[in-house]
């Protein structure tokens, strides 16, 4: 955590002018990352559907009627199936996720056997599962789990006008116990949901007063879903949008920030000025949990284009599907 960053600080930021903050991005971007420092990571949705947050974003809500249609835990088999398959494509780290908000014990150790089957093939492991609480945690923290992720989505203050079914104190409740139990934390929000520039500077400034500086701060522009509260949402400026990208970088020099959701719907200009901002991570692969990502011919197309560094072979990622 780093002192310096007040309310005042972090909007002066936003209000510098848009190049020489992108600049100053780079910069530190430069000092504490080569070009080789990409991550590429694979998201997997291991249960879908019928969960009983009312995230006014999420497709995945109960409370909503987005056609998702509901899906039980995924069989071991087929995770493992598509974590070699991202393995081969050149993911470092595979991510699972599932639509709960705790997890249920009699499916939580069954979560448990698929962390140490990814991770026997030399993947990173990740998993986002909802609400943890000690016990669960020491579980993860016994079965290898590399990272934990568990976004804070927005402000403090504007939290409650997205997510009414946990508090924003909960979320910190969980983050605290995957601290103390020194899994990496991979914690970030949501842009473009109604907020205000105030709330995206009280967002970052919530990271930074995290008990543990996130090593991955996945960024994600809203992706409107039919059905949802937020389908009607006004898109965030992309100029904006890339100004918190640096904004983030400057506030997180070791950190990757992961551009998330939302890149489906990005020029490749777009994409390429959150890259010049500090952006130093993507998943790859044809689908984000339930929403669509660039096909992965695309991204190596894009990043062949930009001369980026990257393991990526060939879009091969529904193959063993």
């Amino acid at each position: 955590m780093l002192e310096k960053w007040t309310e005042e600080v972090v909007l002066d930021l936003f209000d510098s002018a848009y190049f020489e903050l992108v600049h100053r991005a780079y910069n530190v971007h430069q000092q504490n990352f080569t070009e080789h420092d990409f991550e590429l990571c694979t998201l997997l949705n291991i249960k879908t559907g019928a969960c009983p947050e009312d995230c006014a974003y999420c497709p995945q809500s109960g409370h909503y009627q987005t056609g998702l249609k509901k899906e039980p835990l995924l069989d071991i088999d087929f995770v493992i199936a598509n974590a070699k398959s991202a393995l081969l494509n050149g993911a470092k780290r595979f991510c699972m996720g599932a639509a709960w908000k705790n997890p249920p014990r009699k499916d939580f150790y069954k979560v448990i056997e698929m962390i140490k089957a990814v991770k026997a093939l030399g993947l990173q492991t990740c998993v986002t599962l909802g609400a943890l609480d000690q016990e669960q945690v020491a579980a993860l923290k016994a079965a290898g789990l590399d990272y934990y992720n568990h976004n804070l989505d927005t402000s403090p203050n504007f939290y409650k006008e997205i997510i009414t079914t946990r508090t924003f104190e909960e979320r910190l409740e969980t983050i605290d116990y995957i601290s103390e139990a020194a899994i990496n934390l991979c914690c970030g929000g949501i842009l473009g949901m109604g907020e205000t520039r105030l709330d995206r500077a009280q967002f970052l400034m919530a990271l930074a007063q995290l008990p543990a500086t996130p090593k991955s701060i996945p960024i994600n522009k809203l992706i409107t879903i039919p059905g949802t509260p937020l389908e009607h949402a006004k898109e965030l400026d992309h100029f904006e949008f890339v100004k918190t990208i640096a904004i983030t970088r400057v506030m997180f020099p070791h950190s990757y920030i992961r551009l998330s959701a939302g890149r489906e719907g990005m020029s490749d200009a777009e994409q390429a000025w959150c890259y010049m901002a500090g952006a130093n991570s993507i998943f790859i692969g044809d689908k984000l949990l339930t929403a669509a990502n660039p096909a992965l011919d695309k991204d190596v197309v894009l990043f062949d284009k930009l001369n980026l560094p990257h393991q990526m072979k060939s879009d091969r990622m529904n193959q063993c599907c």
